[in-house]
């Protein structure tokens, strides 16, 4: 096959839900694309596209989808693989690269790559004000692909490092309870006072916002629809006389040193 008639794939992301968050860069690879692959409701988001063969599929089928997608770009066709979010973050990126290293030699030479996203802690983070300005870490709630134990023991390592904390896919209706499990091991290690919020459909016409703490939060407040923003005890809550609080984690921590010289390129 020349260069000329070799396919391609491009895993992007849609943005956690408005269509003003998709990047020009991912539009441009659904554009150029001949088939589009995605979980149905991913699909179901995408802007009106002519003369594009989709190929929907179920939550759980990531790997298939996958290699479905290597296998159309080998016959050298063009292919975009989409994700909700940003495809590096809990995504579609991982499963093609777990395919590619399974399948054959061959799809190893293949046109792939990976097109960032708006990953839904960072739609949120930027609704709520500046939650994630000192440093933070994300942890999916899901143990399908692992176990529960290693979710809970990352879980209370976090939560002692002080780190701001997103949680993804944090309940759906075959684990409702382990989000309330989540909550109990974070109070066991982190202050009451910490702030949380539940940002919901971030970006979408449904969206909403809660802002609580730690030791007032009802976990029974989350579903698949929602990031938890789970806030160091350095957090703040700045109140406003009309509208949403702000929240936002100092940059700076007690003990740490600035360069003067560079404070302010580095802001």
């Amino acid at each position: 096959m020349s260069s000329a008639d070799a396919g391609s794939v491009r895993v992007l992301g849609l943005g956690p839900g408005s269509v003003e968050q998709l990047t020009d860069e991912a539009r441009h690879a659904l554009e150029r694309a001949e088939h589009v692959l995605g979980y149905h409701t991913y699909l179901a988001r995408l802007p009106a596209l002519e003369g594009k063969v989709l190929h929907g599929s179920d939550n759980g089928d990531e790997l298939s989808r996958a290699h479905h997608a290597l296998e159309l770009a080998a016959a050298g066709a063009h292919v975009a693989i989409v994700s909700g979010g940003d495809p590096g973050v809990f995504g579609m990126a991982a499963a093609v690269f777990e395919a590619v290293e399974r399948g054959p030699a061959a799809h190893r030479a293949l046109d792939v790559a990976v097109v960032p996203g708006v990953t839904a802690m960072l739609a949120a983070a930027a609704r709520l004000g500046a939650p994630l300005g000192n440093d933070f870490c994300a942890i999916n709630l899901s143990d399908n692909l692992k176990p529960w134990s290693l979710i809970e023991r990352r879980l209370e390592l976090a939560a002692q490092a002080g780190f701001v904390i997103a949680l993804y896919n944090p309940a759906s209706r075959a684990r409702p309870g382990q989000v309330h499990a989540a909550f109990e091991r974070l109070r066991q290690n982190r202050a009451p006072y910490a702030p949380v919020a539940f940002a919901k459909a971030v970006g979408r016409t449904d969206e909403e916002l809660e802002l609580t703490t730690l030791g007032e939060a009802d976990p029974a407040h989350a579903d698949m629809r929602t990031l938890i923003v789970v806030g160091s005890e350095a957090t703040r809550r700045i109140e406003r006389p009309s509208g949403q609080p702000w929240l936002y984690t100092p940059r700076r921590v007690d003990g740490g040193r600035v360069d003067e010289d560079r404070a302010d390129e580095a802001s």
